[in-house]
């Protein structure tokens, strides 16, 4: 059959999809499909929940909810914790405590801890003052930062470095330079 007899004859090539039954069948897949998408965000994870938690001053919560995800290994987790003793949010404040978790996290290549840990070496919070140290997470920070943060590492960076020795940056970058993930 000639293309002209098809279309003289009113033959659809594609028929099949404008009948009632394909109708039917695309308005359920629509419907499952915006089901789906509305309904995805709903069920969040101890991580999203424990960050909501926070939001909402409930310490004792996002505590409960990050703790596990934080032994388990869970960087973010992890860092989270370091802030919560860092800042004494809900649990006592404790500078030692919350060098440890940014180190867990830090060494896993999580770039906020590893800017957190910097700045526990730079002030000596948790750590004894150790400017090479602090230098070294710092540019490990920006080498991993989103561009949006990566400035302030850099800043904080060359505020340690203004405190050191041409043999002691030298020292912090070969340490970077050496450093691998856990």
């Amino acid at each position: 059959m000639s293309t002209s007899q098809r279309v003289s004859l009113g033959f659809q090539p594609l028929g099949l999809l404008a009948s009632p039954a394909f109708s039917f069948v695309k308005r359920s897949l629509a419907g499952i499909v915006l089901t789906l998408m509305l309904t995805s965000g709903v069920a969040a994870g101890p991580f999203e929940d424990g960050g909501a938690a926070l939001k909402r001053g409930d310490y004792a919560e996002a505590l409960r909810l990050w703790r596990p995800l934080a032994d388990q290994g869970h960087a973010d987790g992890q860092l989270k914790l370091g802030n919560m003793y860092g800042r004494g949010q809900g649990v006592p404040q404790d500078d030692a405590e919350a060098v440890k978790w940014y180190r867990l996290a830090a060494e896993q290549g999580d770039a906020e801890a590893q800017h957190n840990l910097g700045v526990s070496y730079h002030r000596g919070e948790g750590v004894p003052q150790d400017y090479v140290q602090a230098h070294m997470w710092f540019n490990l920070a920006a080498s991993r930062a989103p561009a949006s943060e990566r400035d302030e590492a850099i800043k904080m960076r060359n505020v340690a470095a203004s405190n050191m020795t041409p043999e002691q940056i030298g020292e912090a970058q070969r340490l970077a330079q050496e450093w691998k993930p856990k």
